[in-house]
């Protein structure tokens, strides 16, 4: 067998068990977080309507750059006017195409002080037990935001805020979209997505 083979057959072996791990996660998630599926999430007063609106989440994941020179490109962010949320340093990505961001979401460990300071609402994505470490750097740089404690991702909350606050219509780039990613980012939250 050839070091390829090896490293091949290794990688099929550990599929499976990281499979069984990622589908023992999703139902712990489900068993904690079921009732978001019927029950109208605790959602922090933001004052930004989203009702009737497109709204743009941007990440900084995979192709991030691509799908959003795309979107201008086509005429998109022109014709529609999306509610624009940053999640993280996706906030960064906006203003580097001349956009500002109306929200900004995340645990703030990838944003610059430069996107925390230009006029967005700000949310920190919070734990589930009420911490929300991120609130430490903002509250240093005197910089007024709210928390919103969820399991989960930023990017999953972005989701969800945009959702429950009546939003037409979610357009997401950077985000997670396949199983590869999923298994890739080796974080047990990625189960909540």
């Amino acid at each position: 067998m050839s070091s390829m083979e090896v490293v091949l057959d290794v990688a099929r072996r550990s599929m499976g068990d990281e499979l069984e791990r990622f589908a023992e996660n999703t139902l712990e998630y489900l068993r904690r977080e079921g009732h978001l599926l019927v029950d109208n999430p605790n959602i922090p007063e933001i004052p930004v309507d989203f009702r009737r609106r497109h709204v743009l989440v941007v990440v900084r994941g995979v192709d991030y750059k691509k799908d959003l020179h795309l979107l201008e490109r086509s005429g998109y962010l022109r014709e529609q006017q999306p509610l624009l949320i940053g999640v993280d340093g996706g906030a960064d990505a906006l203003l580097a195409m001349g956009r500002t961001p109306d929200l900004i979401i995340g645990d703030m460990d990838s944003v610059s002080e430069r996107a925390l300071r230009c006029g967005a609402t700000i949310v920190v994505h919070g734990y589930a037990d009420g911490r929300a470490p991120g609130s430490e750097r903002l509250d240093a740089l005197g910089i007024d935001h709210l928390v919103f404690s969820s399991t989960g991702t930023s990017e999953d909350i972005a989701m969800l805020i945009a959702f429950e606050r009546g939003a037409d219509l979610i357009v997401a780039v950077g985000t997670h979209n396949s199983m590869v990613e999923f298994l890739d980012k080796g974080r047990a939250g990625m189960a909540s997505t």
